[in-house]
């Protein structure tokens, strides 16, 4: 799967949570316990947890021009449960972006996608292209225009599908 370096910042939980989920071995690490801590959700936590990946992922693939994978319920509507507060420090008039609820993983992918929107770097946030796999990578490419998640599997596998479908081969 992905061999990029992880998305910058709060984005990084982001592209963690799409990743749990293996397309296509259908291995999910939120199963376990030791998968779900990292997010700081219990098994009662388990179908949001899901839900809201699956949102994220419908995100991310339309960031790369592609349609959902699947029907899933309205990433907005998801991050509507937690809603955000703007703190400003009075010493410097700095303001920070922070959950109202800050215990919560909807809250904390709240407030990645905003701090995401807020520097340009949210829509880079993409999943990739081909359809077993799905893998959230972040695009640092300078025209933001990557397909895949590694040139090596999936960008090698599309190239050789195009290449035999050009010559008349079967897969």
């Amino acid at each position: 799967m992905n061999d990029r370096a992880p998305a910058p910042g709060d984005l990084a939980l982001v592209q963690a949570l799409v990743n749990t989920l293996d397309i296509e071995t259908g291995a999910d690490t939120l199963d376990s316990a030791e998968g779900r801590a990292p997010f700081g959700i219990d098994a009662q936590d388990l179908a949001a947890a899901r839900e809201l990946r699956e949102a994220l992922r419908a995100a991310c693939l339309a960031h790369a021009g592609h349609p959902p994978h699947r029907r899933t319920r309205p990433l907005t509507d998801l991050l509507a449960q937690a809603p955000l507060l703007v703190t400003v420090d009075t010493a410097d008039g700095s303001a920070v972006l922070r959950p109202a609820e800050p215990s919560t993983l909807v809250a904390r992918v709240a407030v990645a996608i905003a701090g995401g929107a807020a520097d340009g770097s949210w829509p880079r946030l993409k999943a990739c292209e081909a359809a077993d796999c799905h893998w959230a990578y972040y695009d640092r490419s300078p025209a933001c225009r990557s397909r895949w998640c590694s040139m090596a599997s999936c960008g090698a596998r599309a190239k050789m599908r195009a290449y035999r479908a050009r010559r008349g081969a079967p897969d």
